[in-house]
């Protein structure tokens, strides 16, 4: 069975996907922004709990208090990129649940009374909506960096409070010259898939 989707959307938003590490100065706009989260908002997670939080740095104030908590390697494209996203849970979804999961009104107290199961859910929960924003950066024709080199701590006492986590930073733009190293090997279908 072939896929559905047309073959050139494949390409865009998989085989041609990797990790930008330069950028044109071409702005991005709050309009694209806007456009990719209407697009990913949709993606499911467990109990539609969506505790992803984007934070969005755009100032050179802020991209350099950004930069402090970078990996050195890092540095140099997060202070270039057009836009960066801070990726982070809130650890406090359950809060927006009897709006988000009004069928099942009890879900917040039943399953999410305690912080430590929160953080967890919202640790695998976000990093899927994290994976779907990239996809989604990928379909508005623009290209996304990234990267977990950064001190989580540094980035949370500065951007974020106690109840968001910082999962990733993704730099944002139009790839630049030499944005890509070379394609990684991938593993093969009969190593990755078991059937019992």
């Amino acid at each position: 069975m072939s896929l559905v989707l047309d073959p050139a959307a494949q390409d865009l938003l998989f085989r041609e996907a990797r990790t930008a590490n330069t950028f044109t100065d071409e702005p991005v706009t709050d309009e694209q922004i806007q456009a990719v989260y209407d697009l990913v908002k949709y993606g499911p997670t467990a109990f539609n709990q969506s505790p992803l939080r984007v934070t969005l740095v755009r100032s050179q104030e802020a991209r350099e208090r950004l930069v402090q908590h970078m990996a050195e390697g890092n540095r140099p494209k997060t202070l270039t990129a057009p836009l960066v996203a801070i990726l982070s849970v809130d650890n406090e979804f359950h809060e927006e649940l009897p709006e988000l999961f009004p069928h099942a009104p009890g879900v917040k107290d039943a399953f999410f009374s305690q912080r430590t199961v929160r953080e967890q859910a919202a640790g695998l929960n976000g990093a899927l909506q994290a994976a779907y924003f990239i996809v989604g950066i990928r379909a508005a024709g623009l290209a996304a960096g990234p990267m977990t080199g950064f001190d989580p701590a540094g980035v949370q006492k500065e951007f974020l409070d106690g109840d968001h986590t910082p999962l990733m930073v993704v730099n944002i733009g139009k790839p630049g010259p030499d944005a890509w190293f070379p394609r990684s090997p991938r593993l093969a279908y009969d190593d990755v898939v078991t059937t019992v």
